[in-house]
């Protein structure tokens, strides 16, 4: 909708918001201005960014560098380009999604592993619980409840996913009412698939273990039993680590390091 994209009142859109730009890599110093000023709270979601034809001229530089910009923007999720009369570049915030996705792009190019992510997963997921203990509402148990009841039907037809087993725990992380823990959790959405998928290689069958599991740690926040829940989480995690470990123990022994001569 049209109001979704106004400029907020008392947004600065003054010519005086973009320096001009006077050396190579003009592109990413655009990028790295337009985020500052949306960190600095001068430009929020929603607000609309000048035309390309004025952000040519406050940056002193050809459209094409502008448009490189923009969708460098788009794709980092913190704009979004849209077209026709009311068209432009829009500031938004990234989703979720988004963020795993990076995280998941970062990972396939570094040397973070699966057995990296799941240490990782126990420190945030273990210390998410005490709070999800606290603030679940009845409608969270029940969330948590159906998607466990969806994941059982899933796994007897044979259709049980590593996508369902990850909802399971961002939705846990949900139960916390707190954005930005939220926000944590989704963005590992995307590394937590992986080592879940790295796991499931090491144990084919393990959907079934894993969604009793599920079912043990919902009943545990519904009946506000911390100790249970945390418990149930540790093997869960413990048994997904021990999966990852021997999947790349296995790894490295079919594909060894070269012998180097001294």
């Amino acid at each position: 909708m049209a109001s979704n994209f106004r400029i907020s009142e008392g947004s600065d859109t003054s010519d005086d918001m973009f320096s001009r730009v006077n050396i190579d890599r003009a592109s990413r110093v655009i990028v790295d201005q337009i985020k500052m000023l949306i960190h600095d709270g001068r430009l929020k979601p929603g607000d609309r960014l000048p035309s390309e034809r004025d952000l040519c001229q406050r940056f002193a530089v050809s459209r094409v560098t502008v448009r490189e910009a923009l969708r460098m923007l788009e794709a980092g999720g913190l704009v979004t380009i849209r077209v026709g009369a009311r068209g432009g570049a829009f500031v938004t915030t990234p989703s979720p999604e988004q963020l795993g996705e990076g995280l998941a792009d970062l990972l396939s190019v570094s040397r973070l592993t699966a057995p990296n992510v799941t240490e990782a997963r126990k420190i945030v997921e273990l210390g998410v619980l005490p709070l999800a203990m606290e603030r679940a509402t009845d409608a969270d148990v029940q969330a948590l409840l159906a998607m466990v009841e969806e994941g059982r039907k899933a796994v007897d037809a044979g259709e049980y996913t590593m996508e369902m087993s990850a909802a399971f725990h961002v939705r846990l992380a949900e139960c916390t009412h707190n954005p930005a823990i939220a926000m944590l959790v989704h963005s590992f959405h995307g590394p937590m698939l992986m080592s879940l998928h790295e796991a499931k290689v090491a144990a084919p069958l393990m959907g079934k273990r894993g969604t009793t599991e599920h079912l043990e740690i919902a009943e545990a926040i519904r009946d506000r039993d911390l100790e249970r829940a945390q418990q149930i989480v540790r093997v869960h995690l413990d048994r997904t680590a021990a999966r990852v470990q021997t999947q790349a123990t296995s790894a490295d022994v079919s594909d060894p390091e070269p012998v180097r001569s001294p």
